[in-house]
């Protein structure tokens, strides 16, 4: 029988701001579990289902809703909670004062409480090779840069190197101490560093090909550090890690491209075979990591559904967000060829079978999205460095073979009115995101970092709700600019932190 490992009960002040406790239990092993003395106690921390699925926290899910990609049906919305239809209209907060820690935040911190415990314990554990202690140690650091990320791309304000200094972050995590109180945000820049810091340390660390993909390899380090330059506007040190990132990944073969022109066709991985579900794509199937890098996923479901991984009751099953009645905007709808097998990931009829009298489509195979470090991505992601460098031959090879893979190969290749503009290659590059992940919450860390970009300053960002799709009517809200480019903190995390400040 595996051992379990307590830790996951001994979590950081920001968790536990409303709570209190005796802390002398956390001295207790108690019966049947045991304290991590062993390297393979590392191990199975780092084997941690909360480090690669947010089956409760809901991960991407508000992302996922804020994108100018989408549109809202408004009777679909879901009612259990209000969270939901407020991120859709980018209110200024989404929480009430007396609401508890939002899951995913509370799940993050977990998991950097977690890994700071890996961080400074391992080394020292009771057996083990010290190379192998280095490469869990390397693991968890690297696995602590990607939540310092999504914590300084939630709750900071888009990189902008000239206010990066002085602009507030948030706070480093460094310590497992739950004693520490009253936490301060760091500066941007600072909170950068320490990504950089903590990815650069742990590359040389890890092993080129993981056991599985939801666990951090060379390639997933490399790629998260080039994700992280290309927010900084780096495009050089992007382009980089990126590079090394798929020339690992190409001569492991740890993570390949699925062809949808041979797994839509008649006998494919995608025919038709679940009476719940159109097709048995990825997004059906949380344990698919056939083109992970390194695997993050996150529920991206209907807000009641049953389908939450080992049906967990947390925002994938009655919880805050939902994607009930998100469609994708007729604009991004359009950005696809009729002959883009993407196409058939979505469906023009709503959850309930209803056909959308708008004709709008969303996204119908989709249950689980992946948010670490996905094939399709880190190709574009370098095909938009190449790009931003004027390196167009470069650029139109990583956009075609990812292209390649989508569609039938006479319309895969990129248009050549568009290679003879590097602004106009910037926007097909941009635009395949779209089609290639569009309500997934890509478009939403795009939006960011695109708003302090020179090319792409000034852009008026709307979301409609349908009112009633058998009249046509609807609303509109407008991203009001910067302030809402970020969300606000948690109130109960500057409630137990009297001193943090918050977002405008």
């Amino acid at each position: 029988m595996k051992k379990r490992i307590i830790y996951g009960l001994v979590i950081p002040m920001l968790v536990m701001a409303c709570i209190s406790c005796n802390k002398d239990f956390l001295n207790v092993v108690p019966v049947g579990r045991q304290v991590a003395k062993t390297v393979s106690d590392y191990d199975l921390l780092l084997n941690s289902q909360n480090f690669y699925f947010y089956g409760n926290g809901g991960g991407w899910q508000e992302p996922a809703i804020m994108g100018d990609d989408v549109a809202a049906e408004k009777p679909l919305l879901p009612t259990i909670n209000p969270q939901t239809f407020l991120t859709f209209q980018w209110k200024d907060s989404i929480w009430r004062q007396t609401d508890p820690m939002s899951a995913d935040l509370s799940e993050e911190l977990l998991n950097i409480y977690t890994c700071n415990k890996i961080i400074a314990e391992v080394m020292g554990a009771s057996d083990g090779a010290d190379s192998l202690k280095a490469q869990f140690r390397a693991e968890a650091m690297a696995i602590r840069g990607w939540l310092n990320l999504q914590f300084v791309n939630f709750y900071a304000k888009p990189y902008n190197a000239s206010t990066a200094a002085t602009d507030a972050g948030f706070p480093i995590i460094t310590k497992a101490d739950i004693n520490q109180t009253d936490y301060q945000r760091a500066s941007i820049q600072n909170v950068y560093d320490a990504m950089i810091q903590d990815l650069t340390q742990a590359i040389p660390q890890l092993p080129v090909r993981p056991l599985i993909n939801t666990r951090m390899s060379r390639p997933g380090a490399e790629a998260l550090l080039g994700r992280v330059y290309l927010y900084m506007g780096r495009y050089n040190d992007a382009l980089a890690q990126l590079s090394a990132a798929l020339t690992d990944v190409t001569a492991t073969g740890a993570a390949t491209l699925y062809d949808y022109n041979v797994e839509f066709a008649p006998g494919g991985a995608f025919v038709p075979s679940s009476p719940f579900l159109p097709y048995n794509t990825p997004g059906s199937n949380y344990n698919d990591l056939h083109e992970s890098v390194w695997s993050v996923g996150f529920y991206n479901g209907p807000s009641g559904s049953s389908l939450s991984l080992g049906g967990s009751t947390g925002m994938g099953a009655g919880g805050y967000f939902g994607n009930d009645g998100i469609v994708i905007t007729p604009a991004a709808a359009a950005l696809y060829d009729p002959t883009d097998l993407r196409l058939k990931l979505y469906s023009a009829k709503n959850p309930n079978g209803t056909a959308n009298q708008g004709g709008r489509l969303r996204k119908s195979t989709v249950v689980y999205s992946k948010c670490g470090i996905q094939l399709p991505d880190l190709y574009l992601m370098r095909a938009e460095c190449e790009a931003r460098l004027n390196n167009t031959a470069a650029a139109k090879q990583d956009l075609e073979t990812l292209r390649m893979h989508r569609m039938p190969a006479a319309q895969a290749a990129v248009p050549p009115d568009t290679l003879a503009s590097p602004t106009a290659l910037l926007q097909f590059v941009l635009d395949e995101r779209i089609r290639e992940f569009a309500a997934e919450g890509y478009r939403w860390f795009d939006m960011r970092r695109l708003s302090v970009d020179p090319l792409f300053q000034g852009k008026v960002y709307t979301h409609t709700l349908y009112n009633d799709d058998a009249q046509a009517t609807f609303t509109t809200f407008t991203l009001n600019q910067p302030a809402r480019l970020v969300l606000k903190l948690p109130p109960v995390m500057l409630q137990a932190n009297p001193g943090m400040t918050d977002n405008p």
